[in-house]
């Protein structure tokens, strides 16, 4: 009971330790793969005891849901999806925009890399991956596009199914495969915008137009 108050009274510092250990994790996770990554390894990057990290993560796999969803957060944060200011594009740029360079960032590829040439863990990986990741930011789109629809701004029956085909506009950008090879035109903010303006406008286009305030619901 004492430990537990404590906790909470310190919850700043819990914060910080936390945080501390999830970079250390995803770094590590990224260097050597989900296998070869033990608590010993991250509490010797993070410079803590292992019994600290078990007070913050269950297991390994809760570690590294933690650490896939706080690299998210990083390039998405919840305030983009909540009260963005400005017109149905504006808001959609600001969420696509983040969301595509969420999908170029090192971090981010790294993952991706690692999970796919972890042949033992690949699938469940793959679960904790999505479930951190994919579908958190889905369900974040999706709450912005009930909103939008909502408001009659835009013409949304299925939030949900539009919120998972807006993110496959940014997934399946060709700047990740170029990014490959050509770091430097994939990072471009030119060819960034560019594309995620392409993105939205054909989004907004298949979804009402700019305007639908006294459309039919």
């Amino acid at each position: 009971m004492t430990e537990n108050n404590q906790g909470r009274r310190g919850r700043p510092a819990n914060d910080a330790l936390g945080q501390t250990i999830v970079d250390a994790a995803c770094e590590l996770f990224v260097e050597l793969g989900f296998q070869a990554t033990t608590m010993d390894k991250v509490a010797q990057r993070a410079k803590i005891s292992k019994l600290s990290i078990y007070r913050h993560f269950e297991n390994k796999e809760a570690l590294f849901s933690a650490a896939i969803a706080a690299r998210c957060h990083q390039f998405a944060p919840q305030a983009l999806f909540e009260g963005v200011d400005g017109s149905a594009e504006e808001q959609l740029m600001a969420v696509g925009s983040s969301l595509l360079r969420t999908l170029l960032s090192p971090d981010v590829s790294g993952v991706e890399a690692m999970i796919m040439a972890d042949k033992t863990n690949q699938k469940s990986l793959s679960r904790l991956h999505y479930e951190a990741g994919p579908a958190h930011v889905i369900a974040q789109i999706e709450t912005l596009l009930r909103q939008l629809h909502a408001k009659a701004v835009l013409n949304v029956p299925d939030p949900l199914g539009s919120a998972r085909l807006f993110a496959a506009l940014f997934k399946g950008s060709d700047l990740l495969a170029i990014a490959r090879f050509d770091e430097a035109r994939a990072e471009d903010n030119n060819e960034i915008e560019s594309y995620c303006r392409s993105a939205v406008a054909m989004f907004i286009g298949a979804h009402g137009g700019n305007d639908r305030r006294h459309a039919t619901m």
